[in-house]
């Protein structure tokens, strides 16, 4: 009797809550797949560039670089439960900004729009990134990422599809107005999903020596009094802010891409990345961390997407969009093993250390803007030249930049 309820708690304490986590990444990658079907449409409906379009995704991910280090204090006043259902009022409140935005033919209101959509992405990231890693044991944090990140990927093309399936037309087809009862719909889900985050059964965790009488316990920062003497983390908080920019460039682009190489049905492409990253999640929940640990698998991904880019850049334009797969299987690890190996012995830093890995995620504005900036000068083909610098960094992250410690 006494062991069939120490399984029952186990399975409580761990399952279930990576279970309702899970909805929620899969709610995050939702939201942001959403941009991957609105930049061709409004590149199209309001005759702009490339740059101005992708300005939709720098509206969305500049409130990462505002927000992040308030929502940690939300965070610490409130909790991680209720942090996350505030986010999804956040989300509801931008998605509906998007029907005015449709109907005057607004770029700035539509920018404000993903602007407020972007706050709620950051304070759920903010919520269940660190909420995920310190669940359980760090060693295993990437484990439990890449768990996360499959429920998180595979929402990235369902939701351009879902938005063509309830509209019913091809992108070329399609005007502002049309977007008006899908988002009606997301609108309410993100609603409910709001209402069961208040009610799920979340337990408030901490990382360990989080708390002043547990300090002891991480005796590396126990002695520290900024966040700044954590180089690791430092190094790690740029190794993040590229990563989200080249992996919002893989998955963000393909619609366009394909549109830009005149493809028919463009929208079925915004599969091919997220098949590569749920590959590469597969593989990181089978192997880490029994068989690889987080370092090892950062560096693999970090040549697999340089292999990738690379050959984006020069083979055939035909065949040139299927190696985007290879870039995003190598972004697949990169986040699940950037998050542990910089926020390893941060101890009653860990919120603060947090907030600035989600201020990180800001390069989601920057990188995919540089993109648009590229494509319009020097083709579609040749503006993913922008992702190869910054996998040479995460390659010197996953080699040495993860083990810089101050004595």
């Amino acid at each position: 009797m006494v062991s069939a309820k120490v399984v029952d708690t186990k399975v409580n304490r761990y399952v279930v809550p990576l279970i309702i986590v899970g909805v929620m990444f899969f709610a995050i990658g939702f939201a942001l797949g959403i941009n991957s079907y609105i930049i061709p449409l409004l590149n199209k409906a309001l005759d702009i560039s490339s740059a101005e379009s992708y300005l939709v995704i720098a509206a969305t991910f500049s409130a990462f670089l505002i927000f992040g280090y308030p929502a940690s204090l939300v965070i610490g006043k409130i909790g991680y439960k209720k942090t996350m259902a505030l986010s999804f009022i956040m989300f509801a409140v931008g998605f509906y900004l998007f029907i005015p935005s449709a109907r005057m033919e607004s770029l700035p209101l539509f920018l404000l729009a993903s602007f407020i959509s972007g706050m709620g992405n950051t304070f759920l990231q903010a919520s269940v990134n660190p909420y995920i890693t310190i669940l359980g044991p760090i060693e295993s944090a990437a484990k439990r990422m890449s768990y996360m990140g499959i429920a998180n990927k595979l929402a990235w093309p369902i939701a351009p599809l879902f938005l063509a399936l309830i509209i019913g037309k091809e992108v070329d087809s399609v005007s502002l107005t049309d977007i008006n009862i899908p988002f009606y719909i997301i609108i309410g889900v993100f609603v409910l999903l709001g209402v069961l985050a208040l009610l799920a059964k979340l337990p408030e965790v901490k990382a360990v020596g989080e708390d002043e009488d547990s300090a002891h316990d991480c005796p590396y920062a126990a002695n520290k009094t900024s966040i700044w003497q954590f180089p690791h983390l430092l190094l790690g908080v740029l190794a993040l802010f590229l990563y989200v920019g080249v992996e919002t460039v893989s998955l963000g682009t393909l619609v366009d891409y394909a549109t830009a190489l005149g493809l028919a049905n463009a929208e079925y492409y915004a599969w091919i990345a997220p098949i590569g990253m749920v590959i590469g999640y597969i593989c990181g929940a089978a192997l880490i961390p029994k068989y690889l640990n987080q370092a090892t698998a950062l560096r693999i991904c970090a040549v697999t997407a340089l292999f990738g880019s690379l050959m984006v850049v020069f083979s055939p334009e035909d065949l040139s969009i299927y190696f985007i797969s290879f870039m995003a299987l190598g972004c697949s690890l990169m986040w699940p093993a950037l998050w542990p190996l910089a926020m390893t012995d941060l101890g009653k830093f860990t919120k603060a250390g947090s907030s600035l890995m989600v201020i990180a995620i800001v390069g989601g504005a920057l990188i995919p803007t540089i993109y648009g900036f590229m494509k319009d000068f020097a083709g579609a083909q040749n503006a993913y030249w922008v992702c190869v610098p910054c996998f040479l960094y995460i390659l010197y992250y996953g080699l040495k930049g993860h083990k810089i410690r101050t004595k």
